[in-house]
């Protein structure tokens, strides 16, 4: 006997492609959706993660594809979903997980660096949209598209501008795009999350990162915790989900009251605050 949850989402069945699926973020959104009955086809350039994510659904019964393959790359893409086409005949979620970027001011950074960056955060995502979008047209059922994105395109990113632009063009895309595809009962969203201590992201810090500290975290954060992947692919599974069908063109923040805090710390012996205290300053 079926749950309230499983009678409501309508996931059963479906079919979810994921970009970049294979480690972090997309393992737990691919592992998540499959959990609720979802198909998964990802793509990932990491063939150990790749390997790793396909083990997983293997062990757990699940029915997906994984293909070791660049997203970025417009013929890895259709190709993926060719076997999509031919193995299920159906593509009813696209989740937009591939990005990625490097710490530099812009004034430092050179057109070749940026062009990698709008290819690597912005690009892909109309591709895979180009092609996900026709197939949910075609199969009459409507479909939701799920964009990952970040807190960074929602305020200012010092080191991080070309990225941070790119991820609000998704955005600014996935509203319009909403809009358009609403007729056809096709859904365009976004998630973005704050600090998610992914491989990449912990990388990316090189062990520097003051927000991979507990006290960081409890200052800047006003939940007092980093993220943790499933705190986003609970949000994808919503917005896959029919309990979300009546919302589009949005964004969910599951970055634990970052974006709503706006610069406010949680000062240790302060408080809250929208400056460094003075006793910090003096030290």
């Amino acid at each position: 006997m079926s749950g309230w949850f499983e009678q409501r989402s309508g996931l059963a069945g479906t079919v979810a492609v994921i970009t970049g699926g294979a480690g972090g973020l997309g393992a737990a959104i691919a592992l998540d959706l499959a959990a609720n009955g979802v198909h998964p086809a990802v793509i990932d350039i990491d063939p150990a993660a790749g390997g790793q994510l396909s083990s997983a659904l293997d062990e757990r019964g699940h029915d997906g594809i994984v293909h070791h393959g660049d997203a970025r790359d417009p013929e890895a893409l259709a190709a993926l979903f060719e076997v999509v086409d031919e193995r299920w005949g159906r593509v009813d979620t696209l989740v937009n997980v591939v990005g990625g970027t490097f710490r530099a001011p812009f004034l430092e950074t050179k057109p070749k660096g940026w062009d990698a960056l709008l290819r690597t955060n912005f690009h892909h995502v109309l591709h895979a949209c180009s092609l996900a979008a026709p197939r949910m047209q075609a199969g009459g059922r409507g479909g939701s598209i799920v964009n990952i994105t970040t807190i960074e395109a929602h305020r200012a990113a010092p080191g991080f501008a070309v990225y941070a632009a790119a991820k609000a063009a998704v955005e600014q895309f996935a509203r319009t795009l909403a809009v358009e595809l609403a007729p056809d009962r096709i859904r365009v969203n976004n998630i973005a999350p704050d600090y998610v201590p992914t491989p990449n992201l912990k990388r990316l810090s090189n062990g520097s990162d003051p927000m991979s500290d507990p006290v960081g975290g409890s200052v800047a954060i006003p939940m007092g915790r980093v993220g943790r992947v499933e705190d986003v692919s609970g949000c994808v599974v919503f917005l896959a989900s029919a309990l979300s069908e009546y919302m589009t063109g949005t964004t969910l923040h599951p970055d634990g009251g970052t974006f709503a805090s706006s610069g406010w710390f949680n000062w240790p012996s302060e408080g809250w605050a929208n400056h460094v205290p003075l006793q910090h300053l003096q030290s």
